[in-house]
């Protein structure tokens, strides 16, 4: 009996653990550590980036850089990817956050009609 009860309880550790991966990806995806220096060259390589916040589930201010799909963990702090960042923000598609919706603005017209306009 303690034998089956190890082997069921095993099973099902590997099953939630691969589900929740799945179903809260942004969970998993945390970087631990950050290089404060980056490799000449390496920002013309980006295909896309993410930055991280440490006041969420992960604990550590980061900038995700994927290239190649593999992901490098650098400090924001560093002069030279804050300037690419700031000129490339435009270039990279925003991810939505999903659940959240725009407020409507409402707005009355001359003949007192209320008008709907998204800001």
């Amino acid at each position: 009996m303690d034998v089956n009860l190890v082997t069921v309880l095993a099973i099902l550790a590997v099953a939630v653990s691969q589900t929740s991966e799945t179903l809260f990806p942004g969970a998993f995806n945390c970087c631990t550590k950050i290089s404060d220096e980056i490799p000449k060259g390496i920002l013309r390589r980006v295909e896309k980036f993410e930055i991280q916040k440490g006041d969420g589930l992960c604990h550590l201010e980061a900038v995700i850089l994927y290239i190649e799909g593999r992901k490098f963990c650098v400090s924001p702090r560093i002069r030279k990817v804050k300037k690419w960042m700031k000129k490339n923000k435009h270039k990279f598609p925003r991810r939505k956050i999903p659940g959240r919706k725009h407020r409507r603005i409402i707005k009355k017209n001359r003949n007192g009609n209320t008008m709907k306009q998204a800001p």
